[in-house]
Order: structure tokens, then sequence, then C-alpha cells
């Protein structure tokens, strides 16, 4: 056992590439999307190190073109669940006795890897897989789970350098230990970077996984466990396992054995998993961690004050870039009547500039949603506003499936403050705008914070300092990750911890200590250099 006090690296934040016509890492990446493309892959599961095969396959397409096969997955059904417990829980012990400098400079080399050799192929699978722009896959699939795996490290020596304070005659310290148990990782399709952070982030600490990717990003998923392989995470320690909800989740979340869920997804599954564990507590050998971040209706709230030209940019790129598939993405947005003449004109021009395509063109701004039940979900959504009379569409409205799954960038206008579109989650590139009386400002803040369940992100404009103090102190509540004339997407690790509260999650904050220390249990130690050696007290000393 080493007697030194180790200081992992200072994490900076990952530098994004700029893909610029020429460069380097822009001919790397086309040569990378076409060796991927070139050939399909069959996907195992990989449970205790071993890969295993179902023959139980689902298929990997390519959403903005799904005549291409990325390849075939295995799912996991209850047998294969109960073999990734079992080798969980066998790993579990060593893994969490593993010295913690040991265990850090595993994610710190996957962030080496990640960083240097496997940067195009995980950037050009997610481009293929979960149809992003080399862009919005850069700052995804390669620099935010950079960040996440260097970050993360550096915070879990933060929380064990926070020790107690002691009295004269005694050592008070404080022992991090991980959970018992296993914790059950489950991320969403729309970044590569949750994928790799839900499991990781209560593995590095010294807990054991059970990932279950979802469905329609297995392709990038599969090589994200690659390089953890590579990295030296040892066989048990995460084990994949993708496969459908019911099948998957509802052997896990029966397991006595669960001690946590790392999830991120839609409201409707958390609350489902949430219920599963209440229900199944009375033989639970633990009381799980339950840490999640759901949908979103996130808002843009502007003053009169605010900047036109400003606006118009962070409403078109936080609304419609990934085609609105984050949960972070503007969904709702209130403008006051007196800006609206002169924002309408600069938004409908500059949205009507937006190409939409396959992501191998790097002219396009935007490419296909994910896949058929969004595209109908969504379409859904702006036939609903089509046939109101309360509604008015001024840019998109369009969508064509038989290629890709393309859908316009759609604003809808509404002159009711509550219409549909401006309540429920949509995760498409459709983008409602209520315009309000500028003398209307405190009643439609009121709205904007009670119109919707959810409080993940929000965005305010305004020039006007008290106006800026005002707006945030009404809507302390509405969001989680709040933005001062900015957009209300592209949270940073190390500088906007993630997550929101309400129907949006349980605010754990990815991205900070604060996620780190849900799957730490705590264990506080006293030790007395010269204990008592006469039980009773001075008190007792005289009647």
């Amino acid at each position: 056992m080493s007697n030194a006090y180790y200081k992992v690296p200072t994490p900076v934040n990952e530098p994004v590439l700029s893909f610029a016509p020429g460069s380097k890492e822009k001919e790397e990446l086309k040569k990378k999307l076409a060796e991927l493309q070139s050939k399909e892959i069959e996907v195992p599961l990989i449970i205790g190190g071993k890969e295993i095969k179902t023959g139980n396959l689902g298929e990997m397409k390519v959403p903005h073109n799904h005549s291409k096969k990325l390849g075939v997955y295995h799912k996991a059904g209850a047998k294969e669940v109960e073999m990734a417990i079992e080798s969980a829980l066998a790993a579990r012990e060593k893994w969490e006795n593993m010295p913690w400098e040991h265990r850090a400079t595993i994610f710190q080399k996957a962030a080496e890897l990640l960083s240097g050799p496997w940067r195009s192929t995980l950037n050009a699978a997610t481009m293929l897989a979960q149809s992003k722009t080399v862009y919005q896959a850069e700052i995804d699939a390669a620099c935010e789970l950079i960040d996440f795996w260097r970050f993360n490290t550096h915070f879990m020596t933060q929380l064990m350098a926070v020790q107690p304070m002691s009295s004269k005659g005694m050592w008070n310290r404080s022992e991090y230990r991980a959970l018992e148990g296993f914790i059950f990782a489950v991320n969403p399709f729309n970044f590569t970077s949750i994928a790799g952070n839900l499991p990781t982030a209560p593995a590095m600490v010294g807990n054991v996984v059970l990932w279950k990717p979802a469905s329609t990003s297995v392709y990038s998923a599969y090589f994200v466990m690659k390089i953890l392989m590579e990295a030296g995470v040892p066989d048990g320690v995460i084990n994949f396992i993708p496969g459908s909800g019911g099948e998957v989740g509802n052997h896990v979340l029966s397991s006595p054995d669960l001690a946590g869920i790392h999830f991120t997804g839609s409201t409707a599954v958390f609350q489902g998993m949430w219920k599963a564990v209440g229900n199944n507590i009375h033989k639970a050998k633990y009381y799980p961690r339950i840490v999640g971040e759901t949908g979103g209706k996130d808002f843009l709230f502007a003053h009169n004050t605010a900047n036109v030209d400003a606006l118009v940019v962070a409403s078109i790129r936080a609304a419609f870039e990934y085609q609105g598939q984050k949960c972070s993405a503007l969904s709702r947005m209130y403008l006051p009547k007196s800006l609206w003449n002169e924002f309408k004109e600069k938004y409908t021009a500059e949205v009507g500039r937006i190409k939409m395509g396959d992501p191998e063109d790097f002219t396009n701004f935007m490419n296909s949603v994910i896949d058929k039940p969004a595209f109908d979900s969504i379409t859904g959504y702006i036939q609903y506003a089509k046939d109101s009379d309360e509604a008015e569409i001024i840019t998109g409205g369009g969508s064509d499936d038989s290629v890709g799954y393309f859908i316009e960038p759609t604003t809808i206008v509404t002159t009711n403050p509550k219409f549909k579109t401006m309540q429920e989650e949509i995760f498409g590139p459709v983008l409602t705008i209520y315009v309000y009386e500028d003398d209307k400002f405190d009643e439609t803040l009121e709205l904007c914070d009670t119109t919707s369940p959810y409080a993940l992100t929000g965005a305010i404009w305004s020039q006007d300092r008290e106006v800026i103090v005002k707006m945030s102190n009404k809507l302390r509540h509405a969001a989680g990750n709040f933005y001062i004339n900015d957009k209300p997407t592209a949270a940073v690790v190390g500088q906007q911890p993630f997550g929101g509260g309400r129907a949006s999650g349980t605010n754990d904050k990815a991205g900070s200590a604060m996620n780190l220390l849900r799957w730490i249990s705590v264990r506080s130690i006293k030790e007395t250099f010269d204990p008592p050696k006469d039980w009773t007290y001075p008190f007792m000393g005289e009647k």
C-alpha cells in the first residue's frame, strides 16, 4: 500500500476541434465515416468481460438514411440479467478495495484514449447512429465525455479531502465507501457523453454497474464500452446489457441487491422505475439511491430591453441544433409585443437559411430525428397546431420520412399561453412562441413559472439589471440550469453542473462532485488515543 497522498491532474475542458476545410481532423473523420459504413457489425452483450450472444437481435440503422444498416445487436433477457448481477457482485469487493488512485488512473486513461486514437471513431459512430452534425458529435461524444472522465476523478479527490474536526485526544475521519450491491445505469439515445457518464461516475468511486444503453444508440455505446475495456476497467465492473426496457429493467429492479439507479430519459419511464423500487422495497437489502434527469419544457423569456439580433441567434441554436432532441432544447418562448415585428422578420429570414440533410455534408445545420416513433410523435404535434385556430406556423411545418426522418425547423405562434405545445415535451425541432403585451410582464412571468410541470433549463433576456434580478427571483424554481442573455443549452462539465427539479428529475448535477456523492456511503470513524479506565463521572462524587 502506497503511503503518498496523490493529486490527479488538474482538469481543463477539452478543446473543441474546428473540422475546418482542409483540417487534419476533418480528413481523418471522413475516412472513419467511410470505414464504419463499409461493414456491418454484430454487437454482443459484455458480461464479466465476456461476449454473450443471445440470438435475440435488434437492428442498428442510420436515422437520416434508414435503408443503411450499421449492424445488429444482441438483446439481454432475464437469464443474462441474472448473469450480469452475479458478475457484478463477484467483482465488487476487489474493485472497491482497489486503491482509489488506480481506479482514477483507469478513467484518466480512458479520457486520453478518447482524446487521441478513439476520437474520430466515436464521433463518426455518433454522427451515423444518432444523426448528429460533426460539431454536435464533437462537443458531445468527444469533449463532454472526456471532461466527465477527467473532472469526475478530480471531484472524487475533492470529496475525500473533506474531513471532520477532531478534539484533543482523538482523531475523527471520514471514509468514502462504495455502495453495497450494484448500480443500474440507463441512458437515452441523444448524448453519447451521457451514455459514458452514467455507468462510469458510480464505477470510479468503487461501485459495480449494470449498463443498459438506449436501443437506438447501442452502436455508439458499444464503442464507449470498448474504450473502457482498453483503458483497463476490470471484468465485471461494468456489464453491458442492451435490450428492451421491460426485459432488462423489470428483472433488475426486482433484485434485492439493487443499490442505485443512474438514469436519464423520459419522465414516465423514471416514474415507473421509482414505483417498481417502492413496490420491491420490502425485500431490498438497501435503500437504493435514485438519481434521474428526465423531461424538459425549456423556456426563453425576453424583456423589451433584450438585444434582438443576439436573441435570434440564441433562439435558432437552442431550438434547432440537434433537431431539438436535447433535454435542454428551447421549446417555448415568451416575447414582448414591442419586439415582435423586428424579431419575427429577422428570425424567419435566418431560419429560412437553415440547411437540413445528411451529417456527412458539413454544410448542413440539421439532420434527421432518431426514428419512426419520434417522427410520428413530433409531426403529430405539428399537425395539431395546423388544425388549431389558436396557432399559426411561421416557419417549417413540413416533414419527409421517405429516406430519413426529416422534420423542418418549425415555429408555432400561439395566442394561448397554455397551448398544448407550450406545455408538453415534444423532443423535436418545434418552438412555440407566445407574444405578450408589454404591460402584462408580471402576469406572463407567472405563466412561465406555472405552465409546465418541468424545471430543467431556462433563459431570461434583458439589458436592465433590476429586471434581471426580478426575473431571476420569480423563476428561481423554474429551471435547474438558468441562463442570463444566453441560450438555455450547452452546459459544460465543471462550469454549469447539469440537472433540474420538479418533473425534470432529482437535480443531482452531473458534471460536479454533488453527483459523485450520491454513489458514496460515508463511514465516520472516531479513534480515541487514551480511552477512560474508570466508568464513573465526576458529578457522581457527591450526593
